[in-house]
């Protein structure tokens, strides 16, 4: 039941702020963090949160990974994308609501621990934070697999530690060094699915030179639009809601931008429709232009076939170039949110105490774990490849799916309480709520129930599950002990 806060409700549930924690412990920055005496830096400009809203969800798993949702999926991957980019578009913006009524490093976390309680914080922002960490991980091997691929005297290691390296030192030495990375990743991203895009409806209408009009043949041709049924476009659809991941950045960004409120806003609203048309027009353009199962999309990635059958030169060298961009680009972005996460918790007692510093407007002590994990983890991949970074892998395969979950929720109970208390906070407002609040809670729900159906998957959910499970634990029994040291 949402109350509104009274006298009798403990400080740490109407706040989120730790007892007795002073300013800022909440994870808003807009206050010195307790023993620190500095606030988190607003060196992010607009241009810079525009660009991490439109560039943090393209990454490789766009560029990469579609190729086992267009296996599954055909031409149906086009609707798979688009019911799961519906979905994702309210995620978003849900969380630009509460980010413009609330900038906070915590993003999230902050509004579930406010709303819900903070046994709810502690566990979705660990959460968050465990899967940043682990996809670090992830892209920096895929990097230093495309460099050894140019260097073959090279060791793979050697590009991972260069990598870590640089992106550590990025972000420890100012957040406007991870806002310049971004914006010029993001726009080369851009750009490159911008000339793919152009490229591709050229050949579709047959105005390229050496292409005639496809029309249809390749949609429902080769088996239908659902060569696989139903199953096929459920596999797809999974594949899809996963490649989507890296949206929820910007609000975390969002706070240590100039103007929070006014950016969020902007940058939420601007990115959700051009996010739809990446990603879906680039489906589109795919299966329109080629045949679904044509085997240059299993072997070189579905960019690459196409750009390939429009005898576009060096389209291999090409792709890959922008997909080890799309890798750098989230291996910074995911130190980026992953330390200030972890600081927002610490901040707010929900970690540890020495992750709390701030200097020069910076967590540094954040960053430095959340870059040692990932480089730890790498090494991992390496010593226990069947193991323990697979059980790392399968504990953040459906993280992202809870953590929406969350969201949904803060949302509701959230914006019951501004519209009774402070209406004017509520610069960007969900649509038809509850309506379609309820309607994205629901499509957490339903893809849950889907990965029960593929076996892959269905481990992938119960790690995901047994670590929420114990982050649930931990949460309620910190929120007990605080609640009777607020008593005694």
């Amino acid at each position: 039941m949402n109350r509104t806060p009274s006298s009798s409700t403990p400080e740490r549930e109407r706040t989120g702020r730790i007892p007795g924690a002073g300013p800022g412990a909440d994870g808003t920055g807009s206050a010195a963090d307790p023993g620190t005496g500095a606030p988190l830096s607003n060196g992010l400009k607009q241009r810079h949160l525009s660009m991490i809203a439109l560039g943090g969800v393209i990454g490789a798993g766009l560029f990469v990974g579609s190729k086992e949702g267009i296996a599954a999926a055909g031409p149906s991957i086009v609707l798979a994308y688009a019911v799961s980019g519906c979905l994702v578009m309210l995620v978003m913006r849900m969380l630009g609501e509460m980010a413009a009524a609330s900038p906070a490093s915590g993003s999230f976390s902050v509004h579930a621990g406010r709303s819900i309680g903070p046994w709810a914080g502690l566990t979705t922002g660990w959460m968050f934070t465990a899967q940043l960490c682990v996809a670090v991980a992830a892209e920096a091997i895929g990097a230093a697999g495309i460099m050894t691929g140019w260097f073959p005297d090279t060791q793979p290691w050697m590009w991972v530690l260069l990598f870590m390296a640089v992106f550590c030192g990025a972000n420890l030495a100012a957040v406007s060094n991870f806002g310049e990375f971004e914006f010029w990743f993001a726009a080369l991203k851009i750009t490159a699915i911008g000339i793919f895009l152009v490229l591709g409806l050229l050949a579709i209408f047959g105005v390229l030179p050496g292409t005639s009009a496809p029309g249809a043949t390749h949609l429902t041709g080769d088996g239908g639009f659902l060569p696989n049924g139903s199953d096929g476009l459920v596999v797809g659809l999974l594949a899809s809601v996963f490649a989507y991941g890296g949206l929820e950045t910007v609000t975390i960004a969002a706070a240590e931008s100039k103007d929070p409120v006014r950016g969020v806003a902007r940058a939420v609203r601007t990115a959700m429709w051009r996010i739809a048309l990446f990603y879906v027009g680039s489906m589109a353009v795919i299966v329109t232009v080629i045949p679904w199962n044509n085997a240059d999309i299993a072997k070189n990635g579905p960019y690459v076939a196409v750009l390939d059958y429009l005898d576009i030169p060096a389209a291999g060298q090409i792709m890959n170039v922008v997909i080890l961009i799309a890798l750098l680009s989230a291996m910074n972005a995911n130190i980026y949110g992953s330390s200030r996460m972890a600081h927002s918790l610490s901040a707010r007692g929900q970690g540890p105490r020495f992750l709390r510093t701030v200097s020069g407007g910076v967590p540094r002590r954040a960053v430095i774990l959340c870059s040692a994990f990932g480089f730890l983890a790498v090494l991992f991949s390496y010593w226990w490849p069947e193991t323990v970074f697979q059980w790392l892998l399968n504990m953040v395969g459906a993280a992202i799916l809870v953590v929406w979950g969350f969201i949904a929720v803060a949302q509701l109970r959230m914006r019951r309480r501004l519209e009774r208390e402070e209406p004017g906070k509520l610069v960007v407002r969900m649509w038809l709520f509850p309506v379609l609040t309820w309607v994205a809670l629901a499509g957490v729900v339903a893809v849950l129930l889907l990965m029960l159906r593929d076996e892959n998957q269905r481990v992938q959910l119960y790690f995901t599950g047994g670590f929420a499970v114990v982050l649930v634990a931990v949460g309620l029994a910190k929120q007990r002990m605080a609640r009777q040291k607020d008593a005694g």
